[in-house]
């Protein structure tokens, strides 16, 4: 009997996931450096983080709405003229305790995303803002040590309970309604702190809350509306309880038959009240216009029975109230000597100028911020027109430097694009020039065929150039510093063949064209020196230009860098564009053209004069008229008879220009 055979088995160990290693890389580190803080990202937020930052920015406008909602409860109580008591309005209790269940719940995450937020600790690294903890239990114990206390105090319900409990609806007492709502300006001013506090620290890590001037001044100018809102608010919950208190005399004044429960609405169906309210005077004591009882700040409150209103309606009133008391200072209120209403308006007018000047201020920022660039175009055109005036410039050449400026003005608001630039990183910087030119360089059909590297050196140094109409960008005979690709406008381009008597060729160039080849030819050639190549054409600008400009030094590192320009499949591409091969091209066919003719007349004389050997005369005149022709009747003659030229160089006005080095 043969053993059965050994089987082994090879098991390949996998990997743990990138969960796992992750999960045991957080369970084994407690810090970490913010820069890798990604390779163990978890349930542990990053205070720098995107996530965390939005999550601030919603917060901030959950607060302010939170702080917006709660002086809305001050509504709740509304007086009722005929009956002279006070009741609530149920509606506007439930529709506030809805909302302000919902932005608790805001509150509460909060409470979990800072449990979950790591924080910096000390560390000696040098640069950097150190490292981040990641050890939840100890991230919890520096939060409960620290803001806990004061982040669940904000998010506890307090007044939908106290709105909501029986005491408040069936309490006999005013004064323990009216106590009630000021228990609830305490969670208020607990709230207000915890968004300046947010706000500060959004400054902080952000930079700004408002990422523009205008933006702040809008935060400002609702900050402003905010605390008009609460100080109308109070306004209103005040002139309630001066009118309360007013009741109060006149039961004083009663007693026995009165009692302080006959104010509750819920009470009208008492006995007892309704026979004392028919024998009462309470309607003309505490009227509007009594002189029982002095009002004071509330007396237009009373006088126009604000509290038994529509909500909108006493809301309205008493947030215009309020803007009217900060934007005097409270000057325009009159308060009486009650305690209460003193003090109010001394924080009226402490908060008013605060606010004011923080809104002046910002605003005058975005003036200053919207005006400084005009400022400086201002001085600028003075300092111009001085220089201009200095040098005794004509007339003519003053309104080409003022049309000049104007317009840079209009394109550009007097904005250093280069200086800007300069300051970014350099791949920012390659990235903004990629992204601004590449559909513009693209255009250029000198460019369709290059490669994307190349055609990214060339958009990384192409600079813009901007010029009015009448702007001569290229004369003729001048060195070339500049290969220009127009983008917008037209331009006249224009050439003498340096200066010969009779010559003229001109054209017009717009956008996808170029001027300036000869600064190619010169940048590809390997046997060109420093001297630049003088320019054949005159270009001069029609209409206002917007082109893009390459220089010869930045021409000539793309060229020795990139040797994809040097290929033959960009010699049939440049031919055509260039105005300089176009130009010799037409001269070329003129002179053969003229060549023809002239070969076609001889042959015409040269076959009268073999028919006409009889008529001497006859044959003079044409001997006379070939010797017009320049040409002589002892010509070379093919196998046939004819007459050709013995050179054969088809000679034009215009040189031919040189071809730039391509090469596979």
């Amino acid at each position: 009997m043969f053993d059965s055979p050994t089987i082994y088995r090879f098991e390949i160990e996998q990997p743990p996931s990138p969960k796992k290693n992750r999960r045991a890389l957080s369970q084994t580190l407690t810090r970490v450096f913010s820069e890798d803080y990604k390779k163990i990202e978890g349930s542990i937020f990053d205070p720098r983080g995107e996530r965390v930052k939005q999550w601030n920015r919603y917060f901030l406008v959950a607060a302010l709405i939170s702080i917006a909602i709660d002086p809305l409860f001050y509504y709740l109580p509304e007086v009722n003229v005929e009956e002279m008591c006070m009741d609530e309005d149920t509606s506007l209790k439930i529709t506030l305790t809805v909302i302000r269940s919902i932005v608790d719940m805001f509150y509460a995450y909060h409470i979990y995303v800072r449990f979950r937020t790591a924080y910096d600790a000390p560390s000696m690294r040098l640069l950097g803002r150190g490292e981040l903890v990641l050890d939840p239990f100890k991230i919890s114990q520096r939060y409960l040590k620290r803001d806990f206390t004061l982040d669940l105090l904000a998010a506890l319900p307090i007044p939908q309970v106290m709105t909501w409990l029986p005491f408040f609806d069936n309490s006999e007492m005013m004064s323990t309604k009216i106590s009630v709502l000021y228990f609830i300006i305490i969670q208020f001013f607990l709230r207000l702190y915890l968004v300046f506090k947010l706000t500060s620290h959004i400054t902080q890590e952000a930079g700004v809350v408002a990422e523009s001037t205008l933006s702040g001044s809008v935060y400002n100018i609702l900050l402003f509306l905010l605390a008009a809102h609460v100080f109308g608010s109070c306004y209103y919950l005040l002139a309630i309880v001066r009118q309360g208190m007013c009741w109060k005399e006149v039961c004083n004044l009663e007693e026995p038959a009165c009692g302080e429960r006959y104010f509750n609405c819920r009470f009208l169906d008492e006995a007892g009240r309704a026979s004392w309210y028919q024998s009462s005077n309470i309607t003309n004591m505490c009227g509007p216009e009594t002189d029982f009882f002095e009002y004071g700040l509330v007396s237009d409150a009373v006088d126009f029975t604000v509290a038994s209103l529509e909500f909108f309606t006493k809301y309205s009133y008493c947030l215009w109230w309020g803007l009217r008391a900060l934007s005097s200072r409270a000057e325009e209120v009159q308060a009486s000597t009650f305690f209460a209403e003193t003090h109010f308006c001394i924080v009226i007018s402490l908060t008013g100028l605060l606010l004011l000047a923080m809104i002046i201020g910002t605003m005058e920022t975005y003036i200053e911020s919207r005006t400084e660039r005009l400022e400086e175009y201002r001085i600028q055109q003075m300092d111009t027109e001085e220089y201009m005036s200095h040098r005794q410039l004509p007339h003519e050449m003053k309104e080409r430097v003022r049309k000049h400026n104007l317009y840079r003005w209009i394109k550009h608001r007097n904005v250093e694009e280069e200086a800007i630039m300069e300051s970014l990183p350099l791949d920012v910087r390659r990235d903004i020039k990629h992204h601004i030119c590449i559909e513009l360089v693209r255009r250029v059909p000198l460019f369709e065929q290059m490669d994307e590297r190349t055609v990214d050196a060339i958009c990384d140094r192409l600079r813009p150039v901007i010029c009015i109409s009448g702007t001569c960008l290229l004369r003729e005979g001048d060195p070339t510093n500049d290969m220009f690709f127009i983008m917008h406008g037209q331009l006249d381009s224009y050439t003498t063949g340096g200066g010969r008597t009779g010559f003229w060729n001109q054209c017009q160039i717009g956008p996808g064209d170029f001027c300036g080849e000869e600064l190619l030819t010169w940048a590809l050639d390997p046997r060109s020196t420093d001297i630049l190549p003088l320019s054949t054409r005159t270009v001069t600008s029609v209409a206002d230009v917007e082109a893009f400009a390459l220089s010869a030094e930045d021409l000539t590192f793309v060229a020795t860098q990139f040797r994809k320009l040097h290929n033959k499949k960009l010699r049939h591409t440049f031919r055509v564009h260039s105005h300089q091969w176009r130009t010799w091209a037409a001269c070329y066919i003129q002179a053969a053209w003229k060549r023809y003719k002239r070969r076609k007349l001889v042959s015409m004389l040269k076959a009268k004069e073999n028919y006409n050997k009889v008529n001497l005369s006859e044959q003079s005149r044409n001997k006379a008229r070939i010797r017009e022709t320049g040409l002589s009747l002892h010509t070379k003659t093919d196998r046939r008879g004819e007459i050709f030229e013995s050179d054969e160089i088809i000679r034009t006005p215009v040189p031919k220009p040189k071809d730039p080095d391509y090469f596979d």
